[in-house]
């Protein structure tokens, strides 16, 4: 059997005061399946549970993105249970839409619906624009949130990101977040 495939070492992590942001390993699939399986989640991410083949394309993508354009997401670490409750950072997603993101590092996360409410997700955010600001070389990010993921928008405009336009992707209503880096 061939060895499982490793995710690049040389990803940061970034440690909050309850949380350890991390590569993924080969061994986190099966939680990523999980949170992409759940409508909670689904709901404003995907539109629809992921099946586990369509999980594993997005869970390799994962490392590709860290291996080519040298940013990319975390497994999102609780550090009191070691499981893996979601994922956070930067991604290049070439969504081909109206108004264009090219050049901008878009800023995402997800965390299983178990955690909504918990602050995790602020605290993962917070690390991540941190190491943005200090690591990206575009002056600028961006993010896009479903117009009624009011708990998303809210953290998006917490951390500095403004709106800028209203669009669609795919067959979904979004709104388009930017945000300067911080000297």
């Amino acid at each position: 059997m061939a060895k499982p495939f490793q995710f690049p070492q040389d990803v940061p992590a970034l440690e909050t005061e309850r949380l350890i942001l991390r590569a993924y390993h080969y061994d986190d699939f099966q939680a990523f399946v999980k949170i992409k399986a759940d409508p909670i989640v689904a709901r404003f991410t995907s539109g629809d549970p992921l099946p586990e083949e369509e999980a594993w394309r997005k869970f390799i993508g994962i490392a590709g993105m860290w291996a080519h354009i040298g940013y990319g997401y975390w497994v999102v670490e609780d550090k009191a249970s070691g499981a893996c409750i979601g994922e956070a950072g930067f991604g290049d997603f070439k969504r081909g839409l109206k108004s264009s993101l090219d050049g901008m590092p878009e800023i995402g996360w997800i965390l299983a619906s178990g955690v909504h409410g918990k602050g995790f997700g602020s605290e993962a955010v917070a690390a991540i624009v941190r190491w943005g600001d200090e690591n990206l070389a575009s002056e600028k990010t961006c993010c896009v949130i479903d117009p009624e993921n009011t708990p998303s928008i809210r953290l998006a405009e917490k951390y500095g990101y403004t709106e800028f336009a209203r669009t669609k992707y795919k067959e979904f209503d979004v709104i388009l977040y930017e945000r300067l880096r911080r000297a």
